[in-house]
């Protein structure tokens, strides 16, 4: 007669936590494969590979392409205008300095050599880009309406992505009119 826990089969099924080390740089669809931890041979053979297959989840700060990742930060509209500094994250948890040149506009973007996704099994790593969200103030006091306009009067000629749009619709409406 067989076994009543077994059947005959010599094993039983039975769940067990496993410690499994990820290296960094894995994307989804990796494999990882755990020797002898799967199940075991018939009548005491040895037993198979496991294998774990990884997903990785959408990161919050941080979007992937391979071995770079991008980041869009936010800088102040006079930040962008004057120049200066932003501080970001770093994938591993750290921070980098990036030097915002003045008159920076939205979307411009900056590179962070080596920054990136470490390659699996290599030293190479890829690298980090910026990419700056110019952003507009809201909520302004009196005052700042105020300096904001004053500005505004000031400034016709340091608008150069302004100034070709105009001209651009100048241009095409003058040769709709025949």
């Amino acid at each position: 007669n067989p076994c009543s826990s077994c059947g005959g089969q010599g094993t039983q099924k039975k769940d067990r936590a496993l410690s499994v080390n990820v290296p960094p740089g894995v994307e989804t669809g990796t494999r990882i494969r755990l020797a002898g931890e799967g199940e075991t041979g018939p009548r005491g053979g040895i037993s198979g590979d496991l294998y774990i297959f990884i997903e990785v989840s959408k990161h919050k700060i941080f979007e992937r392409d391979g071995l770079n990742l991008f980041c869009r930060v936010p800088v102040s509209m006079a930040k962008a205008s004057l120049g200066g500094e932003v501080e970001v994250p770093t994938i591993d948890g750290g921070r980098s300095r990036v030097r915002i040149p003045a008159g920076s506009q939205s979307g411009r973007q900056m590179r962070l050599k080596g920054k990136g996704m470490p390659a699996i099994k290599t030293v190479q790593k890829g690298d980090m880009f910026i990419e700056m969200a110019v952003e507009t103030p809201v909520n302004l006091t009196a005052r700042q309406k105020e300096l904001l306009q004053e500005f505004e009067e000031l400034s016709e000629d340091n608008n150069p992505e302004t100034n070709s749009f105009f001209s651009s619709v100048k241009t095409f409406w003058e040769s709709m009119k025949g």
